[in-house]
C-alpha cells in the first residue's frame, strides 16, 4: 500500500515540473517569447458535414512581450459546438498554480466590426498572471455539423515562438478525396486505418525568429499545412471544389436569381441612364447612385456568408455587405443591359493560388464589368472611392470570376508607382533672419490618394493635428488648409497648406544654412541584418514629386549648393538637384519605389540604397552675407 502512494507521488511530481522553464533547451530560448512545449490537433472527418476536432497547446511565456498569447479563444457558431474545455496554469517551476473548469470559460457574441448580422460566437479564457515566465496549457473539442474548409496548421505563426514539439492528424473516409500543400521539405506520414486514411505532420525542436522588418511573411521558413475539402456539405447546400471552375459554378448557383429589382428601382435606373450612350458613362452614373442610397453593414449568417441578401432586400433596406451591395451593383446594371460578374477576391491577402481551390483564400466580393475595349472593376462597399479604382489591398491579386460558366481566374489592375503618386509644389517665402512664409500644394493619385482620403472625413481639429505631426517643418504653425477632390471620377485628392515658420534656417556667423528638402524627407533608414531569413516588400510601389521654390533673402548670395544626385538600384530611383534662377532657388526631388517581393539575401542591398537616400535627404545649402 505505501509502496503504490509513493508511486503516486513520484508521478505527480513528475507531472507538476513537466513545463519547468529549465527543461527547455537553451537554444529554443534565444530571440524567444514564447516557447510550445507540446502542441497536438487531430481533425477527423466523417462525412462531407460532419468532422470532429480535437486541440491541446501548453505554451511557456517568458516575459511581457508575450502577454498577447495569455489567452485562449474558440470561435463556434450554429454549425459548430465546442465542449471539453479544460486549462491550467503552471508557475516557472512547473508547479500547478490554477485550475480552470467550463465554467470558468466566459462564452459572448462574436460580431466583427462593421456586422450587424453574425451567428458567430467565441468561448474563451484570459490567463491573468503577471509572474513571468509561467506556462498556460488548455484544451477543447469542437463537433462540427457543417463543413467549409478545413483547419490548417501552422505551430509558428509569430515572431519570437519557438517550438519543442507539434503535431497535426488528418482522417478522412477513404471514399472522401481533399487536397492539401505544404512547406518545403516537410515530411507526410499516411497510414489506412480501417475504411479511413490518417495523415500526420509535425515538427519538433523550432527555434524562434527574431523579428525581421518589412517582411512578407514567415511562411518560407516554417513548417505549415493547407488543407481543403473537394466536396463540402453546409447549411443544406452541397458542394463540389475541386477545381475552381466547380467552386465558382457552385457561388453561381447561391448568387443566381438575387438580381431582381423593385419597379421603383427600375424606372430610376431607366431615367439615370436616359440620353447616355457610353456603357462606361452608364457605369459611373449608376455607381454614384449606389454609394449615394447604400451602406456597408456586415450579414454573416450561415449560407450568408456566400449567399448575397437578394437586390430587392437591399433596395428595401439601402444596407448591405460586399456580397449584397456587389450583386446590387449587379442587378442595377442588368436593367441597363450592361452584363456583369461578381468576384471573389482576398482582400489584403495573397492572390488565389491558381491550382487550389478553396474557400478560406478570399474574404471580400467586388465586382467586374467587361466592355468590348476594356474591363471596369468596382469596389462596391466604398461610398467614397471612384468607379473603376479598387483599392491598393483588391489591386494585382488573381481573383474568380462567378459566370454562368462556373468559375473564371482573372487578374485585377495592377497600380503601378506611376500611379501611387504624390506630386508637390513648395513656395518659401524668407526674409533676412529666416523666417519664413510657405505655402505647399500636393496632388494625391491611386494608392495615396486612399491613404489620404480619410482625411477628407474626420473633424477640421483632428486633420490639423494630423497635418501638424505629418509636415518635418521647424517652428511652425498653419494658418489654413483645404482638401479637395477636384473630379469625383478619378482617385486624385489636392491637398492646400498655408504656414508659417519662425526659424527654418540654421544661422552660423554671417551665413544661412538651408535643409533643401523641407517637406518630403526620409526621416530614418532601416538597420542591416546578417543572414535575414524571409521575404521583405513595400506596402506599395510608389512616386513622389517635390519642387520647392525658396527666395534668397535680401543681403544674401549663394555660397554653396551640392552636386546633383542620381541613385538607382532594382529597389527604385532618386534624383534630387537645385538650381538658380533669378533670386530663386529651386530644389527638385522625385523618388520611386519599386513593389516586389525580393529574396532575404536582397536586404542588406535595400538596406544600403535606403541610407543613400537618408543621407541625400539631408543636403544643405548655404547663403552667404553679400559684403
Amino acid at each position: 500500500m505505501f509502496f503504490i502512494i509513493g508511486l503516486f507521488f513520484i508521478k505527480e511530481a513528475e507531472a507538476q515540473g513537466a513545463y519547468d522553464i529549465s527543461k527547455i533547451p537553451a537554444d529554443l530560448l534565444k530571440d524567444a517569447s514564447t516557447v510550445v512545449r507540446y502542441e497536438s490537433q487531430t481533425y477527423e472527418v466523417k462525412n462531407p458535414g460532419n468532422a470532429v476536432y480535437n486541440y491541446k497547446i501548453a505554451v511557456t511565456l517568458l516575459n511581457k512581450s508575450a502577454e498577447g498569447a495569455s489567452n485562449m479563444y474558440e470561435f463556434y457558431d450554429k454549425f459548430s459546438s465546442v465542449y471539453n474545455l479544460k486549462a491550467a496554469l503552471y508557475d516557472s517551476k512547473g508547479n500547478k498554480v490554477k485550475e480552470y473548469k467550463g465554467s470558468d470559460f466566459k462564452d459572448r457574441s462574436a460580431v466583427s466590426n462593421g456586422s450587424i448580422y453574425e451567428d458567430s460566437r467565441v468561448k474563451f479564457l484570459e490567463f491573468l498572471y503577471t509572474s513571468y515566465p509561467y506556462t498556460i496549457e488548455y484544451s477543447y473539442s469542437t463537433d462540427y455539423s457543417g463543413i467549409r474548409f478545413y483547419p490548417s496548421w501552422k505551430p509558428v505563426s509569430t515572431w519570437g515562438s519557438a517550438i519543442e514539439k507539434s503535431e497535426y492528424t488528418f482522417t478522412i473516409p477513404e471514399t472522401m478525396t481533399f487536397k492539401y500543400l505544404k512547406s518545403t521539405g516537410l515530411k507526410t506520414d499516411s497510414l489506412k486505418v480501417k475504411d479511413k486514411m490518417q495523415y500526420r505532420w509535425s515538427c519538433e525542436h523550432v527555434k524562434a525568429l527574431e523579428y525581421e522588418p518589412m517582411s512578407a511573411g514567415i511562411a518560407n521558413v516554417s513548417p505549415w499545412v493547407t488543407l481543403a475539402p473537394n466536396q463540402f456539405e453546409y447549411d443544406n447546400s452541397k458542394a463540389n471544389i475541386e477545381n475552381w471552375v466547380s467552386l465558382g459554378a457552385w457561388l453561381y448557383g447561391l448568387n443566381n436569381g438575387a438580381q431582381v429589382l423593385p419597379e421603383s428601382v427600375k424606372v430610376k435606373v431607366q431615367s439615370l441612364i436616359k440620353g447616355i450612350a457610353s456603357p462606361k458613362d452608364k457605369i459611373k452614373v449608376l455607381y454614384n447612385y449606389l454609394q449615394s442610397n447604400t451602406r456597408y453593414v456586415g450579414v454573416q449568417l450561415g449560407i450568408g456568408g456566400y449567399k448575397p441578401i437578394a437586390a430587392e432586400k437591399v433596395a428595401a433596406v439601402n444596407y448591405g455587405d460586399c456580397k449584397a451591395l456587389s450583386n446590387y451593383m449587379k442587378a442595377l446594371l442588368m436593367e441597363a443591359g450592361i452584363k456583369s460578374n461578381l468576384v471573389v477576391i482576398g482582400n489584403d491577402m495573397p492572390s488565389l493560388n491558381k491550382k487550389f481551390a478553396s474557400l478560406n483564400q478570399a474574404n471580400h466580393m467586388i465586382l467586374c464589368v467587361p466592355l468590348e475595349k476594356d474591363t471596369t472593376w468596382l469596389e462596391c462597399t466604398s461610398q467614397f472611392v471612384p468607379a473603376g479604382y479598387i483599392g491598393n489591398d483588391n489591386s494585382d491579386r488573381t481573383v474568380l470570376l462567378v459566370t454562368e460558366a462556373g468559375g473564371k481566374l482573372a487578374q485585377t489592375p495592377y497600380y503601378s508607382p506611376a500611379n501611387n503618386y504624390q506630386k508637390r509644389v513648395t513656395k518659401v517665402n524668407l526674409d533676412e533672419e529666416g523666417a519664413a512664409n510657405i505655402n505647399i500644394e500636393t496632388q494625391y493619385g491611386f494608392a495615396q490618394f486612399e491613404d489620404n482620403l480619410r482625411m477628407t472625413l474626420i473633424e477640421p481639429t483632428e486633420q490639423r493635428k494630423r497635418l501638424m505631426n505629418s509636415l518635418s517643418i521647424p517652428n511652425m504653425q498653419i494658418t489654413s488648409f483645404s482638401f479637395n477632390q477636384p473630379d469625383k471620377g478619378t482617385a486624385v485628392l489636392n491637398e492646400k497648406v498655408d504656414l508659417t515658420a519662425s526659424q527654418i534656417l540654421t544661422k552660423g556667423g554671417d551665413k544661412l544654412f538651408v535643409t533643401l528638402n523641407m517637406t518630403n524627407r526620409q526621416e530614418n533608414t532601416v538597420t542591416p541584418i546578417e543572414h535575414r531569413k524571409t521575404y521583405f516588400n513595400v506596402k506599395y510601389g510608389y512616386s513622389d514629386e517635390d519642387e520647392i521654390i525658396y527666395n534668397i533673402p535680401k543681403g544674401y548670395k549663394v555660397e554653396f549648393m551640392p552636386k546633383d544626385i542620381v541613385i538607382e538600384s532594382e529597389f527604385g530611383k532618386y534624383t534630387a538637384k537645385v538650381v538658380q534662377k533669378d533670386n530663386n532657388l529651386i530644389y527638385s526631388r522625385t523618388k520611386t519605389i519599386n513593389n516586389k517581393k525580393y529574396p532575404p539575401e536582397k536586404y542588406n542591398d535595400y538596406v544600403a540604397f535606403s541610407k543613400k537616400i537618408y543621407q541625400a535627404d539631408k543636403q544643405k545649402g548655404i547663403l552667404a552675407k553679400i559684403e
